[in-house]
């Protein structure tokens, strides 16, 4: 953790292209957004980080959409972290939420160095999905758990599934502007455009960029006196790099009255009765912000 004096253009994800290079990406720096989602339940260090790598995530890939709808983050496995989700829709609202067992992630936390998603998602399955909308189908890829962090899960989802050349870094941390130490994450995610006859071979500036992309530190990512336009600049200024309106972001959670109340009528009256506790009422518990809900037994007949 480090003092700062401010925060700088913090919660914004940008698209960016090396200059007259087959060579695009996008920064993501989030700070007031994945605090808000991470200290919602207090997961241990090794847990937080992993969410905020997954919202980093969510924001960098669902930037990309280019009609309404979601771009959900998940991986689950057999370790100490049954699942990681992170939600992303194209207004940029951001939510996040970790299943674990708390005693296995003490037990594999007790080393030198945090653990990573191989350590605490185990042998599992890393799954990025589109939803556009109640009217369209989801497109959903699939691919298994590798490596310690989602970045490098990421990178072999989009070889992958995508076929598309792609290299991915996540940092998450905490930093303190006066007020407490709060988290914050960011990403730098950078694509190869596929060669055709107009651009011809491109091998080259790829590996021209990754050369520069290996550079970066993940203290630079989460940097809050570091803007994303000072850090691109520092990687991509032999080659120049243009930078494009970015998109704000806020941590949100999309849960309702109305749609706790349609999930509950989905189940039998037989077994919403058995669900009313001592008060009368039955309490959902969103498990996204922990906002709870109580309701009458009538208002869902």
């Amino acid at each position: 953790m480090r003092t700062v004096p401010q925060s700088f253009a913090d919660d914004l994800v940008a698209p960016f292209q090396i200059e007259a290079q087959p060579v695009r990406g996008r920064v993501v720096r989030l700070g007031p957004a994945v605090d808000e989602v991470l200290t919602r339940h207090a997961y241990p260090d090794a847990v937080a980080n992993l969410l905020g790598e997954a919202c980093a995530l969510a924001a960098l890939v669902g930037a990309s959409l280019k009609f309404e709808g979601r771009l959900i983050v998940q991986a689950q496995g057999t370790g100490p972290v049954a699942y990681v989700v992170a939600d992303y829709d194209t207004a940029g609202a951001l939510r996040g939420y970790c299943r674990f067992d708390a005693e296995r992630v003490a037990e594999a936390s007790g080393g030198f160095a945090r653990p990573g998603a191989g350590t605490l998602l185990g042998e599992g399955v890393f799954i990025m999905t589109v939803d556009q909308g109640p009217d369209m189908d989801r497109y959903q890829g699939v691919t298994p758990i590798d490596g310690e962090t989602l970045a490098l899960c990421a990178e072999t989802y989009f070889a992958q599934s995508e076929q598309t050349p792609t290299r991915v870094r996540l940092a998450v941390g905490t930093a303190d502007s006066g007020e407490g130490p709060h988290w914050r994450a960011g990403g730098l995610l950078i694509q190869n455009v596929a060669e055709d006859l107009a651009r011809g071979p491109t091998e080259e500036a790829w590996d021209r960029a990754q050369a520069f992309f290996e550079t970066v530190g993940e203290d630079e990512l989460i940097d809050p006196t570091l803007p994303s336009e000072t850090l691109l600049w520092r990687l991509f200024h032999e080659d120049g790099v243009r930078v494009f309106p970015p998109k704000a972001l806020t941590g949100f959670c999309r849960c309702s009255h109305e749609k706790i109340v349609g999930m509950l009528r989905a189940f039998p009256p037989e077994e919403r009765a058995e669900m009313v506790e001592p008060d009368g009422r039955i309490h959902v518990t969103c498990e996204y912000c922990s906002r709870v809900y109580a309701l009458a037994p009538e208002a869902v007949d």
